[in-house]
């Protein structure tokens, strides 16, 4: 009588076990380097699977630190992923044959290596830019503050060069807020050694006395009492790194191919801060918000 199915995956199994002395795995095509507790990584991930059918593991950046070459070369690994800086610092170690794709860093690092992509998590200046004309008319003039680095990457060529304030520090920050009289709105860059809790109390008092509204970084942000916040759905980038991946299981190359913007955001209101600076928020945008604070 001829094996079923589940049976013979069963004495493949065994017997795989008994001339290694341990179980089979499936091998992963694409090896994932991330500290998998934090819940931004959980949602890139999910989105990775979501999008590519290939197997895929994932190891720590503890587990992988002085031995990724050897455990790409176990798994038989076709693709690199690499999440935050320091799975990103292992993963450019790597000889430049493996394709290695990147994300959840704010700022893309300068990055010499081929066969190197990736993603970054900060939202572009070009995406207020568009949200005020479409939306927020009131607002005609947009400051942005943030380091040199970040308004190099997160804002050229989208604002006038006047309406940018590169800073240092904390304390360059707060001074920048209190010195923009012009502004009709003050839009933040991702930075937490800028935006301090003792520098971010600064700017909402400033904000509120001269009825500049901040344009925030995240949902906390907007429930502090900034007026909107575009915030990176972390799933979708998950489902770019997996297109990306995909893309070169399939034959293809990364080049060396610059990183890449986001392409989807949650968006955040603050009803209340609007009110206060007598801004009106067209029921479009109020529908189009994923919250709305009161």
């Amino acid at each position: 009588m001829p094996l079923s199915f589940a049976a013979l995956v069963f004495w493949l199994s065994l017997l795989c076990a008994l001339l290694s002395g341990a179980p089979c795995a499936q091998a992963a095509d694409v090896l994932i380097v991330c500290d998998s507790q934090l819940r931004p990584v959980a949602e890139i991930v999910s989105g990775i699977r979501k999008t590519l059918t290939a197997p895929v593991r994932l190891v720590s950046p503890s587990e992988v630190k002085g031995k990724l070459l050897a455990m790409v070369e176990k798994e038989d690994a076709k693709v690199v992923v690499a999440l935050g800086k320091s799975a990103l610092d292992e993963a450019l170690r790597l000889p430049s044959s493996i394709p290695v794709i990147y994300d959840l860093v704010v700022v893309p690092p300068v990055v010499t290596r081929p066969n190197t992509t990736g993603f970054y998590m900060a939202t572009p200046a070009r995406e207020y830019a568009e949200l005020i004309r479409s939306y927020l008319h009131s607002i005609k003039k947009m400051a942005v503050v943030g380091t040199r680095s970040q308004l190099n990457v997160l804002a050229r060529g989208d604002v006038p060069s006047q309406s940018v304030f590169g800073v240092r520090n904390s304390l360059e920050f707060v001074a920048a807020v209190r010195q923009m009289d012009e502004a009709d709105a003050i839009l933040l860059l991702p930075d937490s050694s800028l935006l301090t809790p003792a520098a971010m109390d600064e700017a909402f008092l400033v904000s509120f006395q001269k009825k500049i509204p901040l344009m925030g970084i995240s949902e906390q942000n907007v429930r502090e009492g900034a007026l909107v916040a575009l915030v990176v759905d972390t799933v979708n980038v998950g489902k770019l790194i997996g297109e990306a991946a995909a893309k070169v299981l399939d034959g293809g190359s990364l080049g060396q191919a610059p990183p890449s913007p986001p392409r989807k955001y949650f968006m955040y209101l603050n009803a209340s801060t609007a009110s206060r600076m007598g801004i009106q928020l067209p029921r479009e945008i109020v529908r189009m918000a994923k919250r709305v604070y009161q």
